[in-house]
């Protein structure tokens, strides 16, 4: 799963570019989360920090890890100056749009359904961008989109 606030990018945006890379993580965990994801990987998008957050479709990894540009260009608000390019910190993927679901599958949703005990996202105190999700979580997930 990887969150994003849809003012600042969102699920119609990715529809828009149909693959964009995911830059500007600077969280340790959440960097070694997507340095994990695999070409081909289904991740759910999460809408944060807005009127209605929770899970709002599917993309798919275009890309796998590599490092993350923005992390040297100064003028960049991700602009790292303790990272090197010959020992880069962050990394990215690169994700392509899959599906736009027709509803929200909100986290209240979510924290009142069965079978998703477990899932990062519902822990309290979780608050990283990039969480990985099992089949099983997945699967119950997109199910709840009708």
């Amino acid at each position: 799963m990887m969150k994003s606030e849809p003012d600042v990018f969102s699920i119609d945006d990715l529809q828009k570019k149909g693959v964009e890379p995911w830059n500007g993580v600077r969280n340790y965990q959440a960097r070694n989360f997507m340095r994990e994801m695999k070409l081909g990987d289904k991740v759910l998008f999460y809408h944060s920090n807005a009127a209605e957050i929770g899970v709002v479709g599917v993309m798919e990894v275009s890309k796998e890890a590599y490092p993350d540009p923005t992390q040297f260009q100064v003028k960049s608000e991700y602009y790292d100056p303790a990272s090197k390019k010959e020992e880069p910190r962050w990394s990215l993927v690169e994700v392509k749009f899959v599906e736009k679901f027709p509803r929200i599958v909100s986290l209240e949703m979510m924290k009142q359904t069965p079978g998703l005990d477990g899932l990062l996202l519902l822990r309290k105190g979780n608050r990283l961008s990039v969480t990985p999700v099992d089949a099983a979580h997945f699967k119950i997930i997109v199910g709840l989109k009708k």
